[in-house]
This record gives C-alpha cells, structure tokens and sequence, in this order.
C-alpha cells in the first residue's frame, strides 16, 4: 500500500519540504500504525525546519508534532490498541503523512464522533495552554490574566480555558483579531499601537497575576513588568523570530532569542515582589511526566466531546500543501489552529 509523506532533507525555508510516495511503513513488536486523518501545523514545525529548535533534529525528517488518526494495523505485543480506534498522539516527528508507525504508549484513545480537525487542535495547543494555566501557574478563579497572540491556537486556547477557570483576561492582538478576543471573553490590547505593560497597569492598576508569554526574546522581560508582586510569567515560544513572515536572523540571532529568557528568569530571582518568570516546555513535561500529559489530553477530549470547548480551526489544507500551510504559518496571522488533512475519511 502506498503512502504519502513530507520530507526535509536538508534545513531551510518552506522550499526544503517535498512530497515522497513509498509504501507504508509496518508497525514493529508492541507499536500500531496509524492512518493519519489531522495533523496539526505549527510555529515549532518551523523552527525545527530550520533546524534551530531545542528539540534534536536529524535529517532527513518529517514534520509534524501532533496527529490524529484511525489504528489500522496493530504489531505484535500490543495489548490495548485497536484496528479501527481513533487515536491522539504527540510524535514531535513524523505527523506530516498518510501513515505513521507509533508505540502503542503514546496514544490517548479519542472519544467517537469527534471531528479529527477539532481533536487535533487539543494535543499540542489545548494541552499547553491547559498545563500552563493549571500545572505551572495554577490558576484561580478571580485572578488577572495576560494573553500575548491571544487570537493564534495557543492564545484562543488560553481563551477558552481561561474563562471556564473564572480568569479576568487581557489579550493582546492585532485590530483585525479584537473581536475574536472579546468573543472569547477577554479585553483586548492592540499591541501595535500601544505599550501593553502601560495598558495593563492603566486596567488593572497593580497589574496581573499571569502572563502567558509565546513571544520570546526582550518581551518577556517585559511581560515581567506587567506582573503584580508574586504574579508570574509562563514563557513557551519564540515567534519574535519572524520578521515579515520568515525566520529571521543568523544564528548568533536566534541562539541571543532562546538564552535571554534564561537570563531574565534568572534575574526575575533577584527583583523584589516575589514575581517569577517559569520556562515551559510541552515535551520536557510529557517526558517527565507522561501520566499528566495522558490525563490533561483526555480530560480536554471529553470537554470537547460535551461540547464545553470549540477549538477555532484556521484552515484544512490536502497534505501535499504543507509547504503552503508552513508559509501562512510564518505569516503570523493564523487564527486558531491550522490542520493537515493527510487522509479523506
């Protein structure tokens, strides 16, 4: 049976990504192939295309952290897994194609009847926002939050958890993207045409007891100064390396983006106000403890099987336009979550 996958066999721009025809892959002792109906498109993809994300990546590879699709092979030694089950998983490697070969361990059972685009959106931007907001900062109900990209698939993730959590939330966004943040309960700053450390202490006065902070490199410092004492800051991305829609800067540039927010956390220790800025890293954390990513996946599957969230879905592109999809992508106006359709169902 042939099977079609993305490849990048050399780092690079979107032109790096091609379309291989092979046969599909066969599931090894105590793995399940999965016929891939979503996967998800992400800001991660882009770096690791580049080659410049933390996480290793060795050519050639195939991008793609997050899919969901139907088991349609099962190999031997495997105990739970069946032909025909909708699945979830986080491969970090692998998501952008037809078929993929997984240990019967990183699959989280999906309920039925879910849409794959929707269930999709929940494993790599639900589970962040969600152990952001409940794992590190441990939100309450009443406190104040501030959302940085509050209109991309994080942002409108931290949207919607937020507000069934009882956050008072601030968004920032462009003007085109306001309304999707007030629709999602948050008051929003139009960070282009205003200092968003003013606003927020113009709003709230003393400030806010979270920021959630996708951004990177100086802006999470200033988020810092948006904090009220023992508030803190919960840094995860990078997207101030693009720069009219591509990656920008050579590698001192990028190496300065990823070390600064070490710096600033470092020196967040020695500011008065017990404020705090904390890294977080969803794989790190699934590796550290795979049982809480299990959990919070399934717990957020089954708020979207009862209907109590509605991931915002950008756009469905046909899995030989990734390299299209990765350039909306660098655009850095996605609303919401972009998905590969690798397999009609």
């Amino acid at each position: 049976m042939n099977s079609l996958r993305i490849v990048a066999r050399r780092f690079g721009g979107p032109e790096v990504l091609e379309t291989v025809e092979e046969e599909a892959p066969e599931p090894g002792g105590g793995e399940v192939r999965v016929r891939v109906l979503a996967a998800g498109v992400s800001f991660a993809d882009l770096l690791m295309r580049e080659g410049i994300h933390p996480e290793k990546t060795t050519l050639p590879f195939t991008p793609g952290w997050d899919i969901v699709g139907i088991v349609d092979k099962t190999g031997e030694g495997t105990l739970q897994a069946t032909v025909g089950q909708m699945v979830a998983a986080l491969p970090i490697h692998g998501g952008y194609a037809q078929h993929i070969c997984l240990s019967e361990s990183e699959l989280t059972p999906v309920p039925a009847g879910l849409d794959p685009a929707e269930a999709v959106s929940l494993v790599l931007n639900y589970v962040t926002a969600h152990q952001m907001m409940h794992r590190l900062a441990h939100a309450s109900a009443g406190q104040r939050a501030l959302i940085h990209g509050a209109a991309g698939g994080v942002g409108t993730a931290l949207l919607q958890l937020g507000r069934l959590a009882g956050l008072e939330m601030y968004g920032t966004a462009s003007l085109a993207d306001q309304q999707i943040v007030l629709d999602l309960g948050a008051t929003p700053i139009d960070y282009q045409k205003s200092d968003f450390v003013e606003e927020i202490h113009h709003l709230t006065g003393e400030g806010v007891d979270i920021v959630f902070d996708g951004v990177g490199e100086a802006n999470v410092w200033r988020s810092f100064q948006a904090l009220k004492p023992g508030g803190r800051v919960i840094a995860y991305g990078f997207t101030s390396f693009l720069q009219k829609g591509q990656l920008a800067g050579g590698l001192r540039h990028r190496l300065r983006g990823i070390l600064r927010p070490a710096w600033y956390a470092l020196r967040a220790l020695l500011s008065p106000g017990r404020r705090r800025i904390v890294p977080y890293s969803i794989q790190y954390l699934k590796r550290w403890r795979p049982a809480w990513f299990r959990e919070d996946l399934s717990a957020l599957l089954d708020l979207l099987r009862d209907k109590t969230i509605r991931p915002m879905i950008a756009a469905r592109i046909p899995l030989k336009e990734a390299r299209h999809a990765q350039e909306l992508i660098g655009g850095g106006s996605v609303r919401g979550k972009l998905v590969l359709v690798c397999n009609a169902d």
